[in-house]
């Protein structure tokens, strides 16, 4: 397919990923409408986006790339957007505890939306859009890319990857094309259980126990007691795609079948790869789970990631302890339930937690 045209793109959120995604897709010629928050939207109205992709050699920028206000469109209403439309496609840019009430305001207007990319964390998310527009309007996405917000609008690119669209809507092949041309290094993937479990898979490692014992992910893979810790989760992970025949596979430039075959190999041989991969592999900084949690955000996407783990462990019939209580206990501490102190660089709490089978 050879479609080049201009796609007018909604895209819901302008965080991280909402603003790299959507504004290399504005740099590149598209129509891009942004729904945010009333003062972000102000903001993005006034100042335009900032993204700064220099260690991407690819895109050979040196400096940030600007894309100035009238090159977009911001809005704080679903309602607002839809005076920009029509559009060609919409993506989920946003955080996986926002979905239901971006699908509460997309009701009344479902008719007049156009499919949805969702580049959530998670497996739950397209499901839930599919109940409120059709499995046929959704598609779904990951990004792998390792992207830091500095404020409204932008953002640095920490780690050039790329974006994963499931093969066989038909709109996948022209989002690819639309994507490569803004810089996004767009793959197919053919089956979109085994690329979103995939992403879980990769997302796991050294977040969630990161948060809790507020250790980076390099010192978690170091310590011989969080390393078992983090193995036993993996493992829950992988019983859990089995048990669905959804099988690991790489994602742009995310390893993910050596990740899931290092989990496989004895310790003295996985450890050091693990370490290495892990702690670097976020470009230095620390885990969203980490990240809100200090901030004070009373939400988290543990739900979305151990948390999946745990449900879909339950509806197969496979244990998953650890995962059951990682996702607890950060909850636990994000609900203010528990102090923030109380694992702080405490790693041996925890490790006590997971072997006596007490959860928070």
């Amino acid at each position: 397919m050879n479609d080049l045209k201009p796609i007018s793109v909604l895209t819901f959120g302008a965080g991280a990923i909402g603003t790299y995604v959507g504004g290399s897709l504005a740099l590149a010629g598209h129509r891009v409408t942004f729904i945010e928050k009333t003062s972000v939207a102000a903001d993005l109205r006034e100042h335009g986006l900032r993204l700064d992709v220099s260690i991407d050699k690819h895109r050979g920028a040196r400096e940030p790339l600007i894309v100035p206000p009238n090159s977009i469109e911001c809005v704080s209403s679903l309602k607002e957007a839809m005076e920009h439309g029509p559009f060609g496609v919409a993506i989920f840019a946003m955080k996986s505890f926002d979905t239901e009430a971006a699908l509460q305001e997309i009701k009344p207007f479902a008719d007049k939306m156009p499919t949805i990319l969702c580049l959530q964390n998670g497996v739950d998310n397209e499901p839930m859009i599919a109940a409120v527009l059709g499995a046929e309007r959704v598609l779904a996405g990951t990004v792998t890319c390792s992207i830091a917000r500095r404020a409204a609008g932008d953002i640095v690119l920490e780690k050039a990857r790329g974006i994963g669209i499931a093969a066989g809507h038909p709109l996948s092949e022209r989002l690819e094309i639309a994507l490569n041309t803004a810089s996004l290094n767009a793959h197919l993937c053919p089956r979109a259980a085994d690329m979103k479990w995939s992403k879980v898979l990769a997302n796991l490692p050294g977040t969630a126990t990161a948060a809790i014992v507020d250790m980076s992910p390099a010192e978690v893979f170091a310590h011989s007691g969080l390393y078992d810790l983090e193995m036993r989760m993996a493992h829950e992970a992988l019983r859990v795609m089995t048990a669905q025949g959804i099988h690991p596979v790489d994602l742009p430039k995310l390893p993910v079948r050596a990740l899931a075959l290092a989990l496989r190999m004895p310790p003295f041989l996985a450890r050091p790869v693990l370490a290495k991969v892990v702690g670097g592999g976020r470009g230095g900084k620390m885990p969203s789970f980490y990240i809100d949690l200090h901030a004070g955000r009373r939400t988290s996407e543990v739900e979305w990631l151990q948390g999946t783990v745990v449900r879909y462990g339950e509806k197969f019939g496979v244990p998953t302890p650890v995962n059951r209580l990682l996702t607890e206990t950060l909850l636990a501490l994000v609900r203010g339930e528990v102090p923030i102190a109380e694992f702080s660089h405490q790693p041996e709490k925890l490790i006590r937690l997971s072997t006596s089978g007490r959860n928070m």
